[in-house]
């Protein structure tokens, strides 16, 4: 393939078919539709339902959409985001798709710092895809945060709230994974070997903060009590992190890499098993840990209540089956993709939980008068939960959009999946 050089960087010259219309990208597209049809439906809900008042009820005497408005408006029965329960679909991915990525970024800069080689020949595409599972999680979060009022979180900086510390750390962490790729992938291989170390380590910390930000947006939490009795929140981010990036790596390995790295592709696909099989046991003793810390009435919930299948169903998944799948030297690769795939699921199970548990109960016990609710109209329960709601699906699926299109995009490009013969 013909290629022209910028800064020492080989572009691949490809035509507009190629690049926008090849299969890749047009399931991209699929996803991408359905995400933005959710976005329709975020918006339309969020700025042009009908308001509820007193002059649209006198107007409007029976009217069956003033009464559904009005029921919204008092018990909050519709979808989407709520006051008691802001903490939706929308964290969960946000989480998985950020913290994934991130995690595939973080162990491949791990495993060149300790020369694994067999990950220095692919260490391009594998950040390329963490990458772009990171944009995914960034449009997540663009519209649960509420598109039209970003803005405001520029303009008026709020350095205590956890939210906002996210910002400036985007803006050093994406484009550092980026000069990372680019190193990679340039042809200035002096460069690279003077400071190769010196990027490692930097990268390595700066994933170390990031993890750390986030366990503190949840610390900081203290209405959600749950959260912030998880003990040593930023490791279980990590581990967990790491049992599903690894598993989302060992996936991309089987459709990316069989043919390109040959007699070397069971190496890589072995190497990889055995770190799962590390972590999920570092996440089994932190599960069997953590429940002994955390405040017993969501405990119980969890373990013991409306939680409980999730809960199991995530163990099985994340913990029980990708272990056993992958526990032997000469496991059959059906039985290794069988696990990568299961700890994919079952690792975001595990965040629906994380997240939707800590909604459980709106407010903490702090009056020692029972769970607060938030207003005087909310019905009176103990215990609340929502389903997500469709829209919030749609964003999902659309995040799924963003993740394929922005590698396949680069990939075609910069042909990051090449493997490396450098090393």
């Amino acid at each position: 393939m013909d290629k022209f050089i910028i800064a020492g960087l080989e572009i691949n010259k490809t035509s507009l078919k190629e690049l926008f219309f090849n299969k890749t990208m047009l399931l991209a597209y699929l996803f991408l539709i359905l995400g933005f049809y959710g976005v329709y439906e975020v918006f339309d809900e969020r700025y042009f339902s009908l308001t509820a008042n007193a002059r649209d009820a006198g107007l409007n005497p029976g009217s069956r959409e003033v009464a559904m408005a009005m029921k919204e408006a008092i018990f909050g029965d519709g979808g989407e985001v709520k006051r008691e329960a802001p903490w939706t679909l929308y964290i969960v991915n946000y989480m998985y798709m950020i913290y994934t990525g991130s995690a595939i970024i973080f162990f491949v800069a791990l495993a060149e710092l300790f020369n694994v080689q067999i990950i220095k020949k692919t260490a391009a595409g594998f950040m390329t895809f963490g990458l772009s599972m990171v944009f995914g999680g960034l449009f997540t979060i663009a519209v649960d945060l509420n598109i039209l009022h970003m803005l405001s979180m520029f303009l008026t900086p709020n350095i205590t709230a956890g939210m906002w510390l996210m910002l400036p750390l985007y803006a050093i962490y994406i484009p550092f994974v980026c000069f990372e790729i680019y190193l990679l992938l340039t042809k200035n291989k002096t460069l690279v070997k003077k400071i190769a170390w010196i990027i490692l380590l930097i990268s390595i910390v700066i994933d170390l903060v990031e993890y750390y930000i986030q366990a503190k947006l949840f610390d900081m939490n203290t209405a959600r009590h749950l959260w912030t009795t998880y003990p040593l929140l930023t490791l279980y981010f990590i581990v967990s992190a790491f049992v599903a990036g690894i598993a989302v790596m060992l996936l991309y390995t089987f459709i990316v890499y069989k043919e390109k790295l040959q007699e070397e592709f069971m190496k890589l696909v072995n190497f990889l098993r055995i770190s799962l099989l590390y972590c999920i046991a570092l996440l089994a003793m932190y599960e069997a840990v953590a429940y002994l810390f955390i405040d017993k009435k969501w405990g119980a919930i969890i373990l013991f209540g409306e939680f409980k299948y999730y809960f199991y169903i995530y163990l099985v998944f994340a913990v029980g089956l990708p272990f056993l799948l992958n526990f032997k030297s000469h496991t059959h690769k059906i039985f290794i993709i069988s696990g990568a795939f299961f700890a994919v699921i079952g690792t975001y199970i595990g965040r629906y939980i994380f997240v939707y548990g800590g909604n459980a109960y709106p407010m903490s016990n702090r009056f020692g008068t029972g769970f607060e609710k938030y207003s005087e109209y909310e019905v009176v329960k103990e215990f609340l939960f929502f389903l997500p709601h469709f829209s919030e699906v749609l964003v999902v699926i659309g995040s799924l959009g963003v993740v394929l299109a922005a590698y396949k995009f680069l990939d075609t490009l910069l042909s990051v999946s090449t493997v490396s013969q450098e090393h």
